[in-house]
């Protein structure tokens, strides 16, 4: 049913058409948002949370998605606080509010005085995208990951959550958890990684695709092998894997004072096409 101040429902099964053609708008800014639509046909139970979506004379015009993720679908500021207004009726699960950052901003200024302090908010990450071959060579070592190469994997995978988000993905006993979500992203073949004697030294993931983007997550160097340009040869190398595997357009959004990555990645041929905020709980 409707709220009728806003037009804002839940989304179901019965709403895939529409949510998808919503998203398909801008398929590669929205990708995370479609994947997590094919993936769960937008059923609660596989979302952990819902999808909103908000009309204007019987048309989908704005969505929502609402898990441990927030992420606004096509929204215009007035959509963002009209989404907010639903958000406030229960209590928060959410851990990130992440998109373009002028709806992210409109959300957080509604819900910010209940929903208090956030650990960090990181505002104007540039989007980027590539949709075709990069502009440097690639490096050969790049290779997808493969089972075997799980214990070597992991040890980077964590260095690497723990330097950009602040904290462990081990704290709390999520050990377990996040090595499962590791060995899944080797198995989708979603994992790229260079080997120097056993150790990793280079490594990415893709984190979510759909039949017009790959998204690309966990860009990591080694710290004593910086500076030797193995991120713009081993980004280049994961552009041409992605794009014969996975998806035709590669995109990550990436914080904005990282000027080391965001040469990287201008070197590979990546492109500015959004600005996108996340705010961490």
């Amino acid at each position: 049913m409707l709220t009728t101040r806003h037009g804002v429902r839940l989304l179901g099964a019965d709403d895939l058409t529409d949510f998808l053609s919503l998203a398909d708008e801008d398929p590669v800014v929205n990708v995370f948002a479609d994947y997590r639509a094919r993936t769960t046909q937008l059923l609660p139970r596989w979302l952990g949370g819902e999808v909103w979506g908000r009309y204007a004379d019987g048309r989908l015009v704005a969505a929502c998605h609402a898990g441990a993720n927030l992420v606004p679908v096509q929204c215009t500021p007035e959509d963002a606080e009209a989404f907010a207004e639903r958000a406030l009726t229960r209590r928060r699960s959410i851990t990130t509010i992440v998109g373009p950052q002028e709806p992210v901003h409109a959300f957080w200024q509604r819900v910010e005085p209940d929903w208090g302090a956030p650990r960090e908010v990181r505002a104007g990450q540039p989007h980027l995208e590539i949709a075709g071959p990069p502009m440097v060579d690639p490096d050969p070592a790049v290779r997808i990951s493969r089972r075997a190469d799980l214990d070597a994997l992991y040890p980077a995978c964590v260095a690497m959550y723990t330097e950009e988000v602040g904290v462990s993905p081990e704290c709390g006993g999520g050990a377990d958890l996040y090595r499962a979500r590791v060995s899944q992203l080797i198995s989708r073949g979603w994992s790229f990684a260079r080997f120097e004697h056993g150790r990793v030294v280079f490594k990415a993931e893709v984190a979510c695709s759909s039949p017009f983007a790959a998204q690309i997550q966990g860009v990591y160097v080694v710290p004593d092998r910086r500076g030797h340009g193995l991120a713009t040869a081993g980004m280049a190398a994961v552009v041409e894997l992605v794009r014969a595997t996975i998806a035709p357009t590669v995109s990550l959004y990436v914080n904005d004072w990282n000027h080391p990555a965001r040469r990287a990645y201008e070197k590979v041929g990546f492109v500015e096409t959004s600005r996108f905020t996340t705010i961490m709980f």
